[in-house]
């Protein structure tokens, strides 16, 4: 004779475990949609492997003002290094100076590479990067260090002052 309570038993064991066991198997995915994955699209859509890695090899790397180098580095100190090496331009070292030398271009008509200039103290330039495509751009941010960020937000759109073009 079968034991109905310890069959019971036994199948609402069998029943969590089998719970316990499909949470476990959850398959993660990045929306597509994410800042994230647009950050990652507008990197894998780069025309110059050279900027890629560029890029990449600076991604994380923390500010520091006056910086020039992977121990911290500052916003015009990275546009002063990734222009001269990426593409033999050789800008002035301070925001504000490669605003000045750098040709006004329209926002609509940027391409890889062109410099996007901020004002974040409400008076003259005070930071810049480097526009790269699907309005997505790299710049050593004060809070984040070396990253690729979304133009479109509010708060850059804000801030730009000039775009333009060195190159």
């Amino acid at each position: 004779m079968i034991n109905t309570k310890k069959l019971y038993s036994y199948f609402i064991i069998l029943f969590f475990a089998l719970i316990l066991a499909s949470c476990g198997s959850r398959k993660y995915t990045v929306r597509s949609d994410t800042k994230a994955a647009k950050a990652a699209d507008a990197m894998a859509n780069l025309k110059s492997k050279s900027l890629y890695k560029f890029i990449t090899d600076w991604t994380g790397v923390k500010y520091r003002f006056g910086g020039l180098d992977k121990s911290g580095i500052d916003c015009s100190g990275f546009t002063f290094l990734l222009e001269k090496e990426i593409y033999g331009v050789s800008l002035p070292r301070v925001s504000r100076d490669q605003a000045n030398f750098a040709r006004k271009k329209s926002y609509g008509a940027l391409d890889e590479g062109d410099l996007v200039f901020f004002s974040f103290g409400g008076g003259n330039v005070d930071h810049v990067g480097v526009y790269l495509n699907n309005g997505f751009f790299v710049h050593a941010s004060t809070n984040r260090g070396v990253v690729v960020d979304d133009l479109n937000l509010p708060a850059y759109q804000k801030a730009l002052v000039k775009t333009g073009t060195v190159n």
